[in-house]
């Protein structure tokens, strides 16, 4: 006896050629979606600080908006293909051409209309979440309505959830990894525009047939495909010209590495480094930060040989260590290695360092310092750590009283360890947020500040298992710090006096939280 097979028990048909390319359409499709997503979000970190709040913020607007857009495709009824290729053209325009956009506008708008530039920033990214969110379910429709017919729902919902996931997929890995640090931000937004118009390009042929007008389509994919072709021609220029305007001086070096856009400024007062958008140092007074970064807990533990600098990939730590002729050996543990060879291989950051990076002493390793930490089995007389402050979760958790145990079993018996430690004055409850994080997993602190001019006031903390001591000498040729000096960096002023602060750990980070919350008092 046989029995009819009801729609969800159906065999999945065999897909056509016809079918894969729309399905490919979606893979294409959220890999452009999630794209822009990544560049908004990176785009906000670089241009209004490395922070976690624009990416949350950023992801959360797109998220909201593609379900909006998915709401609204119930409302288009009719000329679904025609319908789908005007929202590939727009999704490809208006999203392959944001981040040259949002360059052009943070280089045109005055200092003072940063509240203009995130209006824009997010008014953009709410348009592409609505647009993208508008594509999946037009094509489900257009795969339901002209090829599928014999499919299950199930498995036509499924088909298309895995080429939508898949392209999410590998894009989140190669954004990273493999786009921006070749094409850059800006190319890689138009590069997946060109993606987009590409699908509207696909569905103009193969939908040739039913759709009206069509050379007026054919003349729009003409006119988007010709408008990102320009503006990948022009992207080198567009950078170069919003970072010229933000920036001020002579941009020297502007790269981008898998990690962070690096941008050199060579001006009158000096050579300047900024990662992100953030000024790690002026060349004008970066000594008086790194000296007593280093000699005050270097000179006090008497003859350091074994010394791990973590951070600093500049080098200009380690050519600091460097001046001690009994260091043997010193370890730089620096994510970035696209920094220690800049910084290596570049003649005249090389010369500000010293050649500190070319030494015969000193072990590189490219490596996330919690995660070596880790694995690490060496024990060190000194301890350097000067990462980027805690602007985010990723940098906050290297604050935390994880990453100090990790730390303090490294550190070799009556060594030190010193930590910078943001403004005291600036973000005074960070600051001993840090101090009472060292001290909860048993460190015995010693806070300490100095005046940097391009900084302001700065803090560090030296830490360790015996108390730290005045030392009894310097190095020579020092161009700020002496012995006489050294008394007045520990007096803290009742404006910087300690703060009650509750220790930062992993599970709460709440250092992050304190640093976003006093430093934006300062940027108002």
């Amino acid at each position: 006896m046989s029995c009819a097979s009801t729609p969800d028990t159906a065999a999945p048909a065999r897909v056509s050629p016809a079918e894969l390319a729309l399905l490919v359409s979606v893979f294409v499709v959220a890999a452009c979606g999630l794209v822009y997503e990544l560049a908004a979000g990176a785009l906000a970190s670089w241009l209004l600080g490395d922070s976690v709040l624009q990416f949350s913020t950023v992801i959360g607007t797109y998220l909201f908006a593609m379900g909006l857009g998915s709401w609204a495709s119930r409302l288009v009824r009719r000329q679904l293909v025609a319908q789908f290729l005007r929202i590939e053209l727009l999704v490809g325009l208006v999203g392959g051409l944001m981040p040259a956009g949002l360059f052009l506008a943070h280089g045109s708008l005055p200092a003072q209309a940063g509240g203009a530039f995130r209006v824009l920033l997010y008014a953009l990214v709410g348009l592409i979440g609505v647009l993208v969110g508008l594509e999946i379910p037009l094509v489900m429709r257009i795969l339901k309505s002209h090829f599928s017919k014999r499919w299950a729902l199930s498995e036509l919902v499924s088909q298309v959830l895995t080429f939508d996931y898949l392209g999410a997929l590998v894009v989140a890995v190669a954004f990273p990894l493999l786009f921006v640090p070749h094409l850059g931000l800006v190319r890689t937004g138009v590069f997946f525009g060109l993606l987009n118009a590409a699908v509207a390009v696909w569905a103009l042929f193969v939908f040739r047939a039913e759709l009206r007008r069509w050379r007026a389509h054919a003349l729009a994919c003409a006119a988007v495909v010709a408008a990102l072709g320009a503006a990948m021609a022009g992207a080198d220029h567009l950078t170069t010209w919003a970072e010229d305007r933000f920036y001020g001086d002579d941009v020297i070096v502007r790269e981008s590495s898998a990690y962070q856009r690096v941008v050199v400024t060579a001006g009158p007062a000096g050579v300047r480094l900024f990662l992100n958008g953030n000024l790690q140092f002026h060349a004008h007074d970066e000594y008086r930060y790194h000296e007593t970064l280093v000699h005050p807990a270097m000179a006090a533990q008497g003859a350091p040989r074994r010394v791990l600098v973590l951070g600093g990939g500049d080098g200009m730590a380690v050519r600091e260590v460097l001046k001690y002729a009994s260091v043997e050996q010193v370890t730089l543990v620096e994510l970035d290695p696209h920094m220690t060879q800049l910084f290596a291989r570049h003649a005249l950051l090389g010369a500000l360092n010293a050649g500190a990076l070319a030494s015969p002493k000193l072990r590189i390793v490219n490596a996330d310092a919690f995660s070596w930490l880790e694995g690490n089995r060496d024990r060190f007389d000194l301890i350097v750590i000067d990462f980027p402050d805690p602007t985010n979760f990723a940098l906050g958790k290297l604050y935390t009283t994880s990453f100090y145990q990790r730390a303090d079993q490294a550190l070799a018996a009556g060594g030190y360890m010193v930590v910078q430690t943001t403004s005291p004055l600036l973000a005074r409850k960070s600051f001993w947020t840090v101090v009472a994080t060292l001290e909860a997993v048993g460190l015995s602190t010693t806070p300490l500040h100095v005046h940097v001019p391009s900084f302001g006031e700065w803090g560090f903390v030296i830490a360790g298992h015996r108390p730290w001591r005045m030392p009894t000498a310097l190095p020579a040729g020092l161009r700020f710090l002496t012995l006489q000096g050294l008394p007045a960096l520990l007096q803290f002023p009742p404006d910087m006096a300690r703060v009650p602060a509750p220790p930062n750990r992993l599970s709460n980070q709440v250092l992050v939280t304190t640093f976003e919350e006093e430093w934006g008092k300062v940027a108002q």
